[in-house]
């Protein structure tokens, strides 16, 4: 019998397995798509490592020889600031990668598989009923069949397909405007040296703050790019995703540069509406775990620490509750996922309204503040001994943007 039913084999889905079955549970992870697969999230942050690490998976994912990462790099009119994730505040590693998703999630999920995990491909949920002593999950493979499964416990890692909470009616309105992405990925030729590949360059649009670009170097010559903005703005922009995305991309005289000998290389796809929010992150036998229960913002590239952190919070608690521990799953596990969420929301909307933008751009920062700031975009969102994280962080990035405007 199933003991943890795990649907996706994401990178929160991978993790979670391995954590399980290295507390000797049987796993079976059932995902809808064929692996390997495209995503988009390629920029990790560095406490990604720490907890790839902590789950036995680091040294197959630096045996893939991805693109090293040394922090972040932010660009507008002209102005230029850097954040080496090596000066961080919080202990942890001060490095990363940049990775093709298909390859990194692939890798990440045959770990599982070599720890002991069960994974089945092509298999969809249909059906979800929580209501008696088990769960049972009503599942359908490629071929059409139907499959009735019934484990101890269900963690869904479904990430944007947000499986249980469409189907248990768990899905509520995000308090992030509602915003688009153009995404693509190119050949990039840009020359060696103009610009520092170890580093995501996170471009702010010439004329309007709230429109920003991404550039993701990879090892192999190609980087993800994309741009995300307002609806009504990225769609007067062309009637294609591909005219709306370089007409923007254009408008900014650094970056119409450095790309002005790319080729293409895959089509530009498009993402709309994706930050999501629930109304629970647990109930009867199932939580949920990064991007199925809640997304905020591609900018700080959090999706994947925020999903890889779930999975280290709940792994532990499903071993207390299947060995007949009781379990607060609010406040031993959303509480703690949340100090970390709202610390990166607080960055997202901040970034939005400029005020970060206007710390970030600010030539004259504090080292020590710059340090903690460093740390957040590092991915430490839970560490408590950082004044810019938790519950307080939207009043002191506040504050600190009102002692920036004085020194304008």
């Amino acid at each position: 019998m199933t003991d943890v039913l795990i649907i996706g084999a994401g990178p929160s889905g991978s993790v979670a397995a391995a954590l399980l079955v290295q507390r000797g549970f049987k796993v079976l992870v059932l995902e809808k798509q064929k692996f390997p697969r495209f995503s988009i999230g390629e920029s990790l942050l560095a406490q990604s490592l720490v907890l790839i690490d902590q789950a036995g998976m680091l040294e197959a994912v630096q045996a893939a020889n991805f693109q090293y990462k040394s922090g972040a790099a932010f660009a507008w009119r002209g102005k230029y600031d850097e954040f080496n994730f090596a000066q961080k505040s919080s202990p942890g590693y001060g490095f990363t990668y940049q990775v093709i998703r298909a390859d990194f999630d692939h890798i990440l999920i045959n770990e599982a598989i070599r720890m002991g995990a069960q994974v089945r491909y092509e298999v969809e949920i249909v059906a979800a009923d929580f209501a008696g002593s088990t769960p049972v999950i009503t599942a359908k493979d490629k071929d059409g069949k139907l499959e009735e499964h019934r484990p101890k416990f269900v963690l869904d890692a479904s990430g944007f397909g947000r499986t249980l909470p469409r189907l248990l009616k768990l899905e509520s309105p995000s308090n992030q405007a509602f915003r688009i992405a153009y995404y693509t990925q190119i050949h990039d030729n840009i020359p060696s040296g103009a610009f520092d590949r170890q580093k995501i360059r996170v471009t702010t649009h010439p004329e309007f703050r709230d429109i920003w670009f991404w550039l993701i170097p990879f090892s192999n010559g190609l980087s993800s790019m994309g741009v995300v903005g307002d609806q009504a703005h990225l769609e007067s922009r062309g009637k294609t995703f591909e005219e709306r995305l370089w007409a923007l991309t254009n408008d900014d005289p650094e970056l119409r540069e450095l790309l002005k000998n790319h080729k293409p290389f895959r089509p530009v796809g498009e993402l709309k509406g994706y930050s999501a929010n629930v109304s629970t992150m647990s109930g009867n036998g199932f939580a949920l775990l990064g991007n199925a229960a809640e997304f905020l913002d591609p900018v700080f590239s959090s999706g994947v620490t925020i999903a890889l952190k779930s999975a280290h919070l709940a792994a532990p608690l499903v071993e207390k509750q299947l060995k007949g521990g009781a379990v607060d799953w609010k406040k031993e596990f959303e509480e703690p996922l949340r100090y970390g969420v709202e610390t990166f929301r607080a960055f997202v909307d901040t970034w939005y309204d400029c005020r970060l933008q206007d710390i970030i751009y600010y030539e004259k920062k504090d080292p020590g503040i710059k340090r903690h700031l460093c740390s957040v975009l590092a991915g430490y969102a839970w560490d408590q001994n950082n004044p810019y994280t938790g519950p307080k962080t939207l009043h002191r990035l506040d504050v600190l943007h009102q002692a920036v405007q004085k020194g304008m």
